[in-house]
């Protein structure tokens, strides 16, 4: 009817917010309100070991700058999987033979 009108009296919410929205620039992690009080006890705890085992911790004896690290169990831990070697990333695909599709494609049944 009168398009002007309508622009006019938009919609508008009824809640209002005080002020600019601020994000903290380090937010404090807690745990799930919804969590076990035993786990929200022990949270301190898991946080400094998580920290102390999680990627980008560097050993006081290597000085190499990558973020892949020995485990405790020797082994090299790696914190994304972009950084392990290729051996790692790529998938093994074997060919399926016809005998193996048909005996899935049957459920089986093809097997006897």
């Amino acid at each position: 009817m009168h398009p002007s009108v309508r622009v006019l009296n938009a919609r508008k919410p009824l809640i209002q917010f005080i002020g600019k929205r601020s994000w903290p620039s380090n937010p404090e992690q807690h745990a799930h309100p919804a969590a076990p009080e035993e786990l929200k006890k022990s949270f301190g705890d898991f946080l400094k070991k998580f920290a102390a085992s999680g990627p980008g911790v560097k050993d006081a004896k290597s000085g190499s700058g990558g973020s892949a690290s020995k485990g405790s169990s020797g082994k090299e831990v790696f914190g994304e999987y972009w950084e392990a070697p290729l051996r790692f990333r790529r998938p093994r695909v074997r060919e399926m033979e016809e005998a193996e599709m048909e005996a899935i494609s049957s459920g089986g049944a093809s097997l006897h």
